[in-house]
């Protein structure tokens, strides 16, 4: 199926990103918020992003016309009635999910496809949910969304061929590299790249060095652009640790088990970058 019109559900760090990609590659988009307030916050970030990148010569004035001319902002789901595809990107919670979906099916055409943006959660479990689990597929983005090249597109047992199709083609139109995931915990990426974070957390927990001294191991010995432990930060503890505890619950696995000293910094708000304080300190602008 040909998709044209677009919504996003959620205008927040990942949603505008993905509005963002969405209404530049020309697709018309609706990205849908809870309240005007939020709304605006959300938008007032996709237009900075694109104002920045004009003064830093790294997008056009055309460019940026072009992309605000294709995106609208609604707090109403009424307004997603013509979506040809319906990406969710609001809290990483299956309830909250399950009765996004179920307003979205209230007004969207029979065709529409859905996709979610989460990093963990079983994809047929929130298709199951529908009347259309044939159509429900995930595609997982990754922050910054408009300079990240990368896209995980998650098949659930009930996906149908034609609905995978048709989101692979969609990534690859918002100028994407699209990989076709497992709908098991973590996907590809994070099945790979939890361990190894929890792993270094351990590793300072134990005293093997200073968060420095591992993120410099890494950085210098094996060629990494960031540290374990700052990306952490970057991440967020707290949505690690929400992430770890899905793929323990999935896998019982020791390797997955969120270490007690992540526990702790969250229980602390020493959530990184976000909160001010993680493993290292971020002075408040």
């Amino acid at each position: 199926m040909a998709i044209k019109t677009v919504g996003v559900l959620g205008c927040g760090l990942m949603g505008a990103g993905i509005a963002q990609v969405s209404a530049a590659a020309g697709f018309k988009t609706t990205v849908l918020e809870v309240n005007e307030d939020v709304l605006k916050k959300g938008l007032g970030r996709i237009e900075k992003f694109l104002t920045d990148g004009v003064a830093k010569g790294k997008v056009t004035e055309e460019a940026k016309s072009t992309t605000l001319a294709n995106l609208k902002g609604t707090t109403k789901y009424a307004d997603l009635t013509d979506c040809d595809l319906v990406i969710e990107a609001i809290i990483e919670n299956v309830e909250q999910k399950k009765q996004a979906y179920a307003q979205v099916e209230a007004v969207v055409g029979p065709h529409c496809l859905i996709a979610s943006n989460t990093s963990s959660l079983c994809i047929t479990e929130l298709g199951a949910g529908t009347k259309r689990p044939d159509k429900v597929g995930g595609l997982h983005f990754f922050n910054p969304v408009p300079l990240m090249k990368l896209v995980e597109v998650i098949r659930a047992l009930a996906t149908s061929q034609e609905t995978h199709d048709a989101l692979m083609n969609f990534a690859k139109a918002i100028g994407k590299e699209p990989i076709t995931a497992p709908d098991r915990g973590g996907f590809i990426v994070n099945r790979l790249l939890v361990p190894y974070l929890l792993d270094a957390i351990r590793c300072f927990e134990e005293g093997l060095g200073s968060a420095q001294d591992i993120d410099n191991g890494m950085k210098l010995g094996c060629g990494h652009p960031m540290g374990p432990l700052q990306l952490l930060d970057f991440v967020g503890l707290d949505t690690t640790y929400y992430i770890a505890n899905i793929m323990f619950e999935e896998f019982r696995e020791a390797r997955f088990a969120p270490p007690p000293l992540l526990k702790r910094m969250v229980l602390a708000g020493h959530l990184g970058k976000k909160s001010g304080k993680g493993f290292y300190d971020y002075p408040a602008k």
